[in-house]
């Protein structure tokens, strides 16, 4: 049986149907415990996520698959609708160097596939370019990825969701292919402003948007509703493209490299409206507890908030001072 913690239970009752529509127009403190490298069973997950201030969190969308075919949508969502947790956004593994039919039959599961999610009030999928090819040359792969996010995007809208696109900067996981893609801002901006679907945005993880040349300024351009999803965390003073090493993302406000405050401040003025969640590498915790970990991550959060003149409108929403 599942038991709310006594914090967590205030945090539950806190949340009444008015506050939660509210709430909608706020970005909110959304966690992800496998990029902390945390696991556990549902009520687990649950009690974490609620004991520590956060009003979202990722869901893995096999995992909860598996749930849902195991046992129903009722029973598998049951935890997280008592709990009044919003859903950050589904992360979508998809293969984009197979032939025209191929991907045409990934998308068709995954419109199937996607339904339970949407159906907890999921509503952002994110998915990142592979930073190399070993059979298209630039040209035709940025072609390709244009016409196939088109695609994507419109069986995702059908059913209420948004696409979140990203690339991944460090140089080392495009360098062993025959053909280099997209790993800088400047080069991603202009595939996003290709693709005409009017739900596909920007997933902006201010490490790799960082060390691929971008600015808070080049976000604060993209207007209103062109980001879809946000991840925060900081780098090491010496880390650039050439050398960088995802295992030493750390929390955002830890060394100062990445102004994270400064991308809040921006989303705020735009009225980013979804979640943001703190992306260090699982290893920067080694040998520390779950609840630690959890810990460590909402104070973090808080902390840049606090920063970008921000205040919580109540436990993990944020709004403009």
């Amino acid at each position: 049986m599942f038991f709310f913690s006594p914090t967590a239970m205030c945090l539950q009752a806190a949340g009444s149907a008015e506050r939660r529509d509210h709430q909608k127009n706020l970005m909110f403190k959304n966690l992800n415990l496998g990029a902390l490298g945390i696991t556990g069973r549902q009520s687990e997950v649950i009690e974490l996520t609620l004991s520590h201030g956060f009003k979202g969190l990722d869901l893995d969308l096999v995992e909860f698959g598996h749930q849902v075919q195991a046992s129903g949508l009722p029973h598998a969502r049951r935890l997280i609708d008592s709990a009044r947790l919003r859903i950050g956004s589904v992360r979508l593994s998809l293969d984009w160097n197979c032939d025209t039919a191929a991907f045409d039959a990934q998308l068709e599961k995954l419109a199937v596939q996607i339904q339970p999610a949407a159906q907890i009030g999921c509503t952002r999928a994110i998915a990142d370019l592979d930073p190399a090819s070993e059979h298209k040359p630039y040209h035709e792969n940025f072609e390709l990825h244009r016409r196939r996010y088109g695609k994507l995007a419109e069986v995702l809208g059908r059913q209420g969701l948004k696409l979140g696109l990203g690339f991944l900067a460090p140089i080392a996981l495009g360098r062993d292919r025959t053909y280099p893609f997209i790993q800088t801002a400047d080069a991603f901006l202009l595939l996003l402003k290709s693709i005409t679907s009017p739900n596909v945005g920007l997933a902006l993880d201010v490490w790799h948007w960082h060390l691929g040349g971008g600015t808070a300024e080049q976000i604060a351009a993209l207007g209103p509703g062109k980001v879809v999803t946000v991840g925060l965390a900081d780098a090491d003073p010496d880390t650039t493209a050439e050398n960088a090493d995802r295992a030493l993302r750390r929390l955002p406000g830890t060394t100062g490299v990445i102004d994270a405050a400064k991308f809040l401040s921006v989303l705020a003025a735009a009225k980013y409206d979804g979640p943001v969640t703190a992306l260090p590498s699982a290893a920067v915790f080694a040998g520390q507890s779950r609840e630690r970990i959890v810990k460590q991550t909402a104070e973090a959060l808080d902390s840049v908030w606090k920063v970008a003149g921000l205040q919580p409108a109540r436990p993990g929403a944020f709004s403009r001072v």
